[in-house]
């Protein structure tokens, strides 16, 4: 058994206050728009979301969406606009 503390009331030394830097609660639970969609995975990849979403203790589907969030944010900034399936050319 762990040995039990014993407090005192002593002097605790010189205090720091620290400023709140944490986000007020309604900061934190935001919601986005969203559209729900039926999408086919292959059973390893649903797995493998799962396991990790319970090591993390989250959502599978959460960790699925937030991975294709990333993913569109990357490449909409970095890939060129297509139009009628081909790359729009940037000469005139």
């Amino acid at each position: 058994m762990s040995k039990k503390i014993k407090y005192t009331d002593e002097p605790i030394g010189p205090v720091k206050v620290v400023a709140d830097f944490l986000p007020p609660p309604e900061q934190l639970a935001f919601k986005e728009e969203s559209t729900k969609v039926t999408l086919s995975l292959s059973k390893a990849s649903i797995e493998f979301f799962k396991k990790e979403a319970a090591r993390q203790n989250t959502q599978y589907q959460r960790m699925i969406r937030r991975l294709l969030d990333a993913y569109a944010q990357t490449y909409a900034e970095t890939s060129p606009q297509k139009v009628g399936g081909h790359t729009k050319s940037a000469r005139r």
